[in-house]
């Protein structure tokens, strides 16, 4: 790829962490157990797959608080192409069309976009440029991460739009938005009767990375 052409790419990054029984989607625990949690959460395979077949590429997020590694993400990001997007990887309802959508909107000229997540924070941040001061310490986790992103947005004077709201899977009430199929491959390891890899930890059938 030429490095002109580099510059139209939009970089698509997901944040994921590592399916660690008690360690990943740990507000999920009182309902699924840690490891109903984290094979929930369980991704591994799938990024592989998406680095050997669509060439997506894998990388460690660093050390850090989220508000660090995301400023990292997007520098290293925004230094190869003109605009990035980032989003996590408990959105089941997130689609190409939203992305697209998201990337049409950088590509206008705007600053930001943002994807609002139904319980206060979002799911989905695109720039085309990048400010510490839109990450530095926000209370990530909390219902305010989308009103104090927006009061940081107007301060900085940038352009923006906002995307229709999604929901993600942080909290045991949202597991019951899922498809059945998709809630039956890691509720078995919940409690206890899944199937299970050589480590002894369930084995993911299906779920969200």
């Amino acid at each position: 790829m030429t490095s002109s052409a580099a510059e139209t790419v939009c970089r698509v990054m997901v944040f994921a962490r590592a399916p660690t029984p008690g360690e990943a989607k740990t507000r999920l625990i009182p309902a699924l157990g840690a490891a109903g949690a984290a094979a929930l959460h369980l991704g591994d395979p799938f990024f592989l797959e998406c680095e050997r077949r669509l060439g997506a590429s894998l990388h460690p997020q660093g050390e850090g608080d989220l508000s660090a590694r995301m400023q990292r993400a997007f520098e290293s990001a925004l230094a190869r192409s003109r605009r990035a997007i980032l989003v996590g990887s408990d959105i089941p309802v997130l689609s190409a069309r939203y992305l697209r959508d998201a990337d049409q909107a950088l590509g206008r000229g705007d600053e930001i976009v943002i994807g609002p997540a139904e319980d206060g924070g979002y799911v989905l941040i695109g720039l085309s440029r990048c400010d510490p001061e839109l990450f530095r310490d926000i209370p990530w986790g909390g219902s305010e991460v989308l009103a104090e992103t927006r009061r940081r947005i107007a301060a900085l004077g940038w352009r923006v739009t906002e995307l229709p709201a999604l929901w993600d899977v942080d909290r045991p009430e949202d597991l019951e938005r899922l498809p059945e199929e998709m809630r039956e491959s890691f509720m078995p390891a919940a409690s206890g009767t899944g199937a299970r890899n050589e480590s002894g930890t369930p084995r993911n059938r299906g779920g969200l990375p």
